[in-house]
């Protein structure tokens, strides 16, 4: 990415002005646990605690979605995205979505005029 883009969970940025809304942009993935993860975290549950695999294999999984965001956007020549969220579903047994979404905008401000 070449661009530096605005992302906030606000529906607008302080200091800045909406000039265009271009739409909604995302990013997903899908990501599967694996077998020996599957085993550790039901062990896991016995003792309890975090299940630290899975922990990461969300975060990873967030940022891809994040950065296939981000691209998209680029894409449409957004300066900014609001009302960003992540999402998260259940595809299978043993896999998940996530979703990041938001409003790709246009801004005008004092540090894009």
């Amino acid at each position: 990415m070449s661009k530096k883009i605005l992302v906030v969970t606000s529906n607008e940025i302080s200091g800045y002005e909406n000039v265009e809304h271009l739409g909604i942009v995302q990013g997903s993935t899908v990501k599967s646990r694996n077998f020996l993860s599957d085993f550790l975290a039901s062990l896991k549950t016995i003792i309890g605690g975090e299940l630290v695999g899975y922990s990461k294999l969300l975060a990873s999984a967030r940022g891809q979605a994040y950065d296939r965001m981000l691209l998209e956007a680029e894409d449409i020549e957004a300066d900014a995205i609001v009302s960003f969220r992540f999402q998260t579903s259940s595809i299978a047994k043993g896999a998940s979505e996530i979703l990041a979404y938001g409003t790709a905008i246009k801004i005008k401000g004092t540090s894009n005029e």
